[in-house]
């Protein structure tokens, strides 16, 4: 792989190596253990958030140093963020990161689907929006 030669206003002379990941062979691997698929499963958004924030520092092409720097943090700062369950980001720090990796940080509920058992006539209640209360 090529390596990225950062930009003068983040870390001059710094060179950014991706490293590869392969996400499904990793998958693949660690599904063989004992446990592992409900421990995965238990963290699925957690891993999500971290498969994001990765993503968005790699296209950035920003080593979390750089990242750091950008957010007026530390490395580890930065690492701990990217790591799943080690760590529980608040918004601030997510924002931060966002702009850092060039990135605008967007949150959503979104509704769950509603499911019905067969036989039963109760259904999942799904999110809904509320119509916004007017002020009296």
């Amino acid at each position: 792989m090529k390596s990225k030669t950062l930009g003068k206003d983040t870390m001059p002379g710094i060179k950014y190596e991706p490293v590869p990941h392969d996400h499904k062979a990793f998958l693949e691997r660690a599904s063989k253990r004992k446990g592992f698929q409900e421990a995965y499963d238990a963290l699925e958004d957690e891993y999500a958030l971290a498969r994001e924030m990765l993503s968005a520092r790699s296209r950035a092409g920003l080593t979390q140093e750089a990242v750091a720097i950008r957010m007026g943090t530390t490395k580890s700062a930065v690492s701990r963020l990217e790591g799943a369950n080690r760590h529980t980001p608040s918004l601030v720090s997510l924002r931060k990161y966002a702009e850092a990796v060039g990135c605008t940080l967007k949150i959503r509920l979104e509704p769950q689907q509603t499911t019905r058992r067969a036989g039963s006539r109760a259904a999942v209640r799904t999110c809904k929006q509320k119509s916004p209360r007017r002020a009296t």
